[in-house]
């Protein structure tokens, strides 16, 4: 800590649903992991590994949710993304050669090379496939903290403040997390930011130290917080709770309002999987040949218009460092305005996706580093830190309570619970009462036999995987939704067959094989987590 008067968190939250399907050889939804690790998270690793080399001072905090980090370190899926990137590579060499008499194209064509060629590089090269090696090693630099989420982003409000169904959910992820990074998680991103009353008791009995909620979930706490969203406070269980700040947080993320609009950014709608011609492109889209992005884009946003102009990279570039200096400008009067106010340092806490930074927003990641170096070496009103660091500098905090709250639409529970994905709750809401009914049956048995064990485990598994946010989520924006639908559907016949063979002590271990073999998360899952104290 030094002189100066405030500080930015910035909070990426990186999560991606669990998609993994062994039983096809490719598979559409597959590629939301491999456009994240192409288009964010490798991005993201090369812009911390720059920094670092430079000696530039600079903190984030960034949560990685278990089912992201299970699929990373998936060698299957490994496998496939290698497969992925190859591809690609291939498709830029042809483009580079197809576009020899387009000077507006061309140079464009041998930048994706370029990117897709690092990409593989940083992948297989540096970090042996497996990202998560990545992101521990900041962390045991000090620069990135790494937190939690809810084990399979289960929107926790809607769980009826059951304890047992928020400990699975809980207890499961912190494990997991351990299992992957050598050390127990001090925060959680609870899922969707949705907090309700209570669930602190579960989070402080896993340990976990601190959360962050919507604007509004902490400036309704009770009592209201003196400081506002600018200071974090600390709950009757011992939970500091950090408040989003919307005016840092809008001039990001929103693509009418913020940066991601600019006209000189790189257009995501406009890609060669949907422009150029089905038979060159066949050879690189999906078994059923059907069209979808291949992440080759040449044309900028331009404006409200569909006669958008060829990308220019420096351009994009330079307006990249301009709206980074302008952030850093904003905050460092932000915090100027708050420390005369408050009498103390304030915290401006700005949590977004992370999949914002460079897949939606091409040039998130040049933005990102432009403005930790900024910020490193233009001023010193203004510092990064991560959120332990700041409770470490400013352990005394008041007490309260936040409310009920999300970041989703409307700020409550609205796009989880409407009339696209009610159908779900009572069938999540049996499943839960019957998996903690299975977790007390085994605690009076334990310990169980394999098989028993074997199928309680998946039977977990299925649970929480039907729990995912994600379904609802996809319902209610109305795309993929025959896949989303599947998915819940499945996940809860399967649960409910393990429930009925465990009761009735008729294990069908074949089908337990093929079940646990497609649906294979937290291979050291505990189901007593779920038993009643």
């Amino acid at each position: 800590m030094g002189n100066e008067k405030g500080y930015l968190a910035l909070v990426l939250h990186a999560h991606l649903p669990y998609v993994r399907h062994p039983e096809f050889d490719d598979f559409l939804e597959e590629d939301w992991l491999y456009e994240a690790i192409t288009e964010t998270y490798i991005p993201l690793i090369d812009v911390f590994d720059r920094l670092v080399d430079d000696g530039v001072r600079f903190r984030l905090t960034m949560s990685v949710t278990p089912t992201l980090s299970g699929m990373l370190a998936d060698p299957l899926l490994q496998d496939r993304y290698v497969r992925h990137i190859e591809k690609l590579i291939d498709l830029a060499g042809k483009e580079i050669e197809r576009t020899r008499w387009m000077p507006e194209f061309q140079p464009l064509a041998v930048y994706y090379r370029k990117t897709f060629e690092n990409a593989r590089r940083i992948f297989v090269e540096t970090y042996s496939r497996n990202l998560l090696r990545a992101f521990r090693k900041f962390q045991d630099l000090g620069v990135l903290e790494v937190v939690t989420s809810g084990a399979t982003h289960g929107f926790l409000p809607l769980m009826l403040q059951n304890r047992n169904v928020w400990r699975g959910q809980v207890l499961t992820a912190v494990r997991d997390y351990e299992r992957h990074f050598g050390r127990l998680p001090r925060g959680i991103w609870l899922p969707e930011c949705g907090w309700e009353t209570q669930v602190d008791e579960v989070l402080a009995e896993a340990g976990i130290q601190y959360s962050i909620v919507d604007t509004h979930g902490l400036l309704y706490a009770t009592p209201r917080p003196r400081f506002g969203v600018y200071a974090p406070i600390v709950t009757p269980s011992r939970v500091a709770v950090f408040g989003r700040d919307l005016e840092s947080s809008k001039q990001v993320w929103s693509a009418q309002e913020g940066y991601p609009g600019d006209y000189d950014y790189r257009e995501f709608y406009r890609d060669v999987g949907w422009d150029l011609e089905h038979e060159y492109v066949r050879p690189y889209l999906h078994g059923d040949g059907h069209r979808c992005n291949l992440g080759i884009k040449y044309y900028r946003i331009t404006g409200t218009t569909d006669q958008k102009e060829p990308y220019d990279l420096g351009r994009a570039r330079e307006k990249a460092a301009t709206h980074a200096g302008n952030f850093m400008f904003n905050r460092q009067k932000q915090v100027e305005f708050l420390f005369d106010v408050m009498g103390r340092r304030p915290i401006v806490v700005s949590p977004y996706d992370a999949e914002l930074f460079g897949h939606w927003w091409w040039e998130g990641p040049q933005f990102l580093e432009f403005l930790m170096r900024k910020i490193a070496f233009d001023q010193d009103t203004l510092a990064t830190l991560t959120l332990s660091e700041y409770l470490d500098a400013f352990p005394v905090l008041q007490v309260s309570t936040p409310s009920l709250s999300s970041w989703g639409y409307k700020g409550y529970a609205e796009v989880w619970l409407n009339g696209a994905n009610d159908w779900v709750y009572r069938h999540l809401h049996r499943a839960g009462e019957r998996m903690v009914e299975l977790a007390d049956a085994a605690k009076r048995e334990h310990p169980l036999d394999g098989l028993r064990l074997r199928a309680l485990k998946q039977a977990a598994r299925e649970y929480l995987l039907a729990q995912s946010s994600d379904w609802a989520f996809i319902m209610k924006t109305g795309t993929m939704v025959p896949y989303a639908e599947r998915r819940t559907r499945e996940h809860l016949a399967n649960f409910t067959k393990l429930y009925l063979d465990l009761r009735d002590g008729r294990i069908d271990e074949t089908w337990l094989v093929g079940v646990e073999s497609r649906n294979n998360p937290f291979p050291d899952i505990d189901p007593l987590v779920w038993a009643s104290p």
